[in-house]
């Protein structure tokens, strides 16, 4: 068996392509996510903490050299050291909103899944004739 035809079969087992799609899924999703928390809760979180753009937040740790502006973009431009710990806030709470949506996706699938369990069906009752075979046994073993 050669080398190419041992790679088919392993890139076409259901697995490799379950992967490959919850990958690809899995991007998509991230920039959703991505675009929910800088477009539309990093503003407002921004806003309730004083209009602060948390991605421009950082500390110079070396010297400015003349004629650059004190910006975050600008700074990292001309190679000055920059501690941007706002981009860590960022991705942070990107993480907890991401960590969330997917543990709430999961409990819902989880839940779906789950089917209600049917209590077991009581045995039919024996028929008559066997009920009085039994009669007569239980008579008929008294002393």
């Amino acid at each position: 068996m050669g080398f190419m035809t041992e790679f088919r079969e392993f890139a076409m087992k259901g697995n490799v392509v379950d992967l490959a799609v919850g990958v690809i899924i899995g991007g998509a999703f991230g920039k959703i996510v991505d675009s929910l928390v800088k477009d539309i809760i990093m503003p407002i979180v921004g806003l309730v903490f004083g209009k602060l753009d948390f991605s421009n937040l950082y500390i110079v740790l070396g010297t400015v050299p003349p004629g650059v502006n004190n910006t975050l973009a600008d700074l990292q431009k001309a190679g000055v050291p920059v501690l941007a710990y706002g981009n860590f806030i960022t991705i942070a709470v990107n993480f907890i909103i991401l960590a969330f949506v997917i543990f709430v996706m999961i409990k819902q699938i989880n839940r779906l899944r789950r089917q209600p369990e049917a209590a077991p069906a009581a045995p039919p009752p024996p028929p008559e004739d066997v009920v009085l075979l039994r009669e007569i046994r239980d008579a008929l073993r008294r002393p």
